[in-house]
């Protein structure tokens, strides 16, 4: 039995040492998988990656629901063969011509007694299992490219955000100074020419795009504005980290792949047919989709600097753009996130195929019999994913926080902090104020101590040193009293430029402050 034919081994002519090798081999790597994603998990939450942490969730998620697809086709792959179907619907609409025959011949059809051919083979089966584990595989290496090259190039907004606090951009932005709209370097950028029509300014925002889209001025009159309508004026606040909180957000919608999105691959599936070509026109609508987005975004910018032309011909400080959500499609910034969502996952499946044809059917296949149309979606699908990277992402990731509502979930991390900062201070003053009241300096503090006197009795007796006390103790507590509230009234001051957009609901709903402290 066991020298039969190799091919058709069932496991009871198996050695026992091969199948455990095997079994050995794949557990080794599941749970190497597991340990270097508990890993990933643990550093996040060390580093208070909250976002990055719940991406890492939404990957388990998809890997589960990539096993368990598996699974099921591999369960149910003998079932799916049996069913039967007449020849002439086994013909139409087939992606390869050449393959009638072979299909015809095929002997281990169980359904050619019948005169009838088999819906899907049990090989064709096992094929679809790997091209959708190269699907799973490629959308996540893309949005991981994505956003790291988009995370490279705006790292030079670093530099303009330290540059914020220093002392020259202070006096060059100062709120006293008066200056015409056109005289400004975000006016000469937006508002020199080519603005008189809508069909001149997409024309021009789409040649921007190419050359800086992002400046310096445009992520310091942009960050203005975004403080200007959601914080208190002059607001020492990072922008460009909550620029970094909200891309980690977003990150969890582009890493996993929604119920329409697989739609999309059955759709495709059903229209790759021999001689339509479909997969040159699908290649070509990511490229569409991130040149017209770019070109909006860039639209966005200068629309904004527009309204400000109109509405003041002289502005006081810097040029203060408003953001609103009414400027972007549909009236909703997250639409440029869905789109950018779709654009890398069609890319991400242009690749996946090419791969997918490469590995089961090698380069002779009619797949690719049309070697110019191959070649033409492999370089289209790497043009795609640099612009995506080094221009659309920079610009979502700047213009999208011009809406009308900021991203409360970026901030829970800063809004922890400074509540933990705030409390740490105010410790820090209680205790100061206790050495001073227990100090030999004056003679009323030798007698009276907090831990034993109640506050109507701290009171009257503070009344009593500021009407019959000394000289000198008057000066005392006189120059206490006004450093303490000098003290309160900066932390008070610095709590409440946040107030806005404190969510502490939230906060203590979730009790990450808590565990903070």
């Amino acid at each position: 039995m066991a020298t039969g034919n190799n091919s058709v081994r069932s496991l009871e002519h198996t050695p026992t040492w091969a199948l455990a090798v095997v079994c050995f081999f794949f557990i080794a790597i599941s749970i190497v998988l597991e340990h270097c994603i508990h890993l990933l998990t643990n550093w996040l939450k060390r580093h208070r990656k909250t976002a990055l942490c719940d991406a890492v969730d939404r990957l388990k998620s998809e890997l589960m629901l990539l096993g368990f697809m598996s699974l099921l086709l591999a369960v149910t792959q003998e079932p799916i063969s049996k069913i039967c179907i007449p020849p002439k619907y086994a013909d139409k609409m087939l992606p390869c011509r050449r393959l009638v025959e072979d299909q015809s011949a095929n002997t281990t059809d169980p359904c050619t007694s019948k005169g009838m051919v088999s819906l899907v083979t049990q090989k064709g089966i096992q094929q679809l299992q790997i091209f959708i584990f190269v699907l799973a595989v490629m959308q996540i290496v893309y949005s991981v490219l994505t956003m790291a090259l988009g995370r490279l190039k705006m790292r030079r907004w670093s530099a303009w955000e330290k540059e914020t606090q220093t002392t020259e951009y202070l006096v060059a932005n100062d709120p006293n100074r008066f200056r015409f709209t056109r005289q400004t370097t975000f006016g000469r950028r937006h508002m020199s020419s080519c603005t008189e029509t809508s069909l001149q300014l997409w024309t021009k925002c789409f040649f921007r795009q190419f050359f800086r889209s992002v400046v310096k001025v445009d992520y310091i009159t942009l960050r203005h504005g975004f403080i200007s309508a959601h914080l208190a004026p002059n607001s020492n606040f990072n922008f460009q980290k909550y620029i970094r909180r909200s891309l980690d957000e977003d990150f969890k919608v582009v890493v996993s792949i929604s119920p329409l999105m697989r739609f999309i691959v059955v759709i495709f599936l059903l229209l790759d047919v021999h001689g339509w070509h479909v997969y040159l026109w699908v290649s070509c609508v990511p490229l569409l989709i991130v040149l017209i987005l770019g070109t909006k975004l860039e639209v966005i910018v200068e629309r904004m600097a527009l309204q400000l032309k109109h509405q003041n011909y002289v502005i006081k400080g810097t040029p203060l753009v408003k953001p609103n959500d009414n400027l972007f499609w549909l009236g909703d910034p997250r639409f440029v996130l869905t789109l950018i969502h779709y654009t890398l996952f069609t890319n991400a499946f242009e690749l996946a195929f090419f791969i997918w044809v490469s590995i089961e059917f090698g380069w002779d296949s009619c797949y690719h019999e049309h070697t110019v149309i191959t070649a033409i979606r492999v370089v289209l699908a790497v043009t795609v994913q640099v612009l995506c990277s080094y221009i659309t992402l920079p610009l979502y990731a700047l213009v999208t926080q011009m809406g009308s509502q900021y991203k409360g979930k970026a901030l829970e991390e800063q809004t922890a902090k400074i509540i933990k900062q705030w409390h740490a201070e105010v410790r820090e003053r209680r205790k100061r104020q206790e050495q001073s009241l227990q100090s030999p300096r004056t003679s009323w503090t030798t007698e009276w101590s907090p831990r034993r006197s109640s506050v109507t009795e701290s009171s009257s007796l503070l009344r009593q040193c500021r009407l019959g006390g000394s000289p000198t103790s008057k000066g005392e507590i006189v120059e206490v009293e006004e450093e303490e509230s000098v003290r309160n009234e900066a932390a008070w001051s610095r709590f409440r430029s946040m107030a806005p957009m404190l969510e502490l609901q939230a906060v203590k709903r979730d009790g990450r402050w808590k565990e903070r402290e």
